[in-house]
């Protein structure tokens, strides 16, 4: 800070979240990491400015009003998190990932320092693409493990955790500590997945099967999220985090593979909407839609019905709001059932769906399939997923690792050729080239 100012942020690596009083200037600098992997709230009062790491400390200051946002509410009900800047509480507010705050004098003044970019594409053939790729994720991953406290790793089985387990493999002398998580629901159980991996790096592994009691874990989970939270896979989180803090401090995780190297089925229904949308009109409209929706509804989760009707029910419109339509939670005509009518009246013309609009605007790619990884990176990643792992971990004086969130790594692969990363049916293809003698064909 003495030496770059406000600037300091751009040197840093890793993940912060930092308060910085400045008493020559009498200024007060708060700074969050790039990917808003910690969380930073503030509320400015009479008095100043009060901020903290979670919700409940900030309403300690009795100058803070705990009056509800109703806006945070309606984006809630939409998304099933409550996206920054804001909080369930109307005087309180998320400082948003990559963005440092200036209060001085009674004034704050807030500027975003970093965002993604993927142009100029990178010229590089997929084998050095690969063999670059392993080399920062080796960095990443080894920079992780510097600590003084035990250390072990997430692993479920999927391609994420698998590359961490085996890179921390190398880089460590003893066996690695993993810990999976598996369920009574086969169609859930990816234990014997983590277990390929476990054998092949020796490592000293702890799996277990649990039936969630949503129930008995509610009112810590409650207690912990300090405002309202949707995903349902706090739960699973909350439990292989309670596990795992019983032999270490400190866990690595896969975090932020996914949207970096376009993991979700969902970006390649981005590319079946392009082909989808050459069916005539008429055809869509007078036929496949309404048979859609005379479809019994599943329950299950998985299951590819729902997932059909909700692609098909949402193609009629601009690819950025069919996208946001896909990642809701609930849509607008459900929840004006469940608003009463002076908060429906109070809600009209506001539409939740442009804030994803508005994220696709800044996204410097001419391809959507990485528009719409930025997009994920720029709000679904900080604003639910690093939530869910942040809160669960620290309920169990656990800290989380994620070696994919390296913004260097990140920087890298953004700037790849989204061939690399999406190729026909395959997803994560330089990833898995980087990896293959490095995990079991099955992963």
């Amino acid at each position: 800070y003495e030496e770059y100012g406000r600037d300091c942020v751009k040197h840093l690596r890793g993940m912060f979240a930092f308060a910085l009083w400045d008493t020559r200037q009498r200024c007060l600098l708060l700074a969050r990491d790039r990917f808003g992997k910690k969380p930073l709230l503030y509320a400015q009062t009479a008095d100043g400015l009060t901020f903290a790491s979670e919700i409940k400390a900030i309403l300690q200051d009795a100058a803070v009003s705990r009056d509800l946002d109703e806006v945070a509410l309606h984006h809630y009900l939409t998304y099933g998190y409550i996206p920054a800047p804001w909080t369930a509480f109307r005087q309180i507010h998320k400082l948003s990932p990559a963005s440092t705050l200036l209060w001085q004098n009674g004034h704050i003044s807030s500027e975003r320092y970093w965002a993604l970019r993927y142009t100029p594409k990178l010229k590089i053939d997929e084998q050095e693409a690969a063999e670059q790729l392993l080399t920062l994720l080796r960095e990443a991953t080894r920079m992780c493990l510097m600590s003084e406290v035990p250390l072990g790793a997430f692993l479920s089985g999927g391609i994420d955790s698998s590359a961490i387990v085996a890179l921390m493999a190398e880089a460590t002398n003893g066996p690695v500590k993993t810990f999976a998580i598996g369920f009574d629901d086969q169609s859930f159980n990816e234990l014997h997945y983590a277990r390929q991996v476990a054998e092949r790096y020796a490592t000293d592994h702890h799996e277990f099967t649990v039936t969630p009691d949503a129930l008995t874990v509610l009112p810590e989970l409650v207690w912990a999220y300090g405002e309202p939270y949707a995903d349902s896979s706090a739960l699973p989180t909350y439990y292989v985090a309670r596990e795992t803090c019983r032999h270490v401090t400190v866990a690595l995780n896969g975090d932020g593979g996914d949207e970096a190297f376009a993991g979700y089925e969902r970006y390649r229904a981005t590319r079946l909407a392009a082909h989808y949308e050459q069916i005539p009109r008429w055809l869509r409209e007078g036929i496949i839609a309404p048979f859609f929706c005379r479809l019994p509804e599943s329950t299950g989760r998985k299951d590819l019905l729902p997932r059909l009707k909700r692609f098909i029910l949402a193609i009629d419109t601009t690819p950025e709001r069919r996208y946001a339509r896909w990642i809701t939670l609930l849509d607008n005509s459900v929840k004006k059932q469940l608003y009463t009518p002076d908060f429906r009246a109070q809600m009209a013309g506001l539409d939740s769906l442009t804030l994803i609009e508005q994220a696709y605007a800044q996204a410097d790619s001419p391809d959507f399939v990485e528009r719409t990884q930025f997009v994920d990176i720029h709000t679904y990643l900080p604003d639910d997923l690093l939530v869910k792992v942040d809160i669960a971990t620290m309920i169990h004086s656990l800290e989380g690792r994620s070696p994919f969130l390296d913004h260097e790594l990140a920087e890298f692969a953004a700037r790849l050729p989204v061939s690399y990363k999406l190729r026909g049916r395959t997803h994560k293809h330089i990833l898995k080239q980087a990896l293959c003698n490095h995990l079991p064909e099955s992963i």
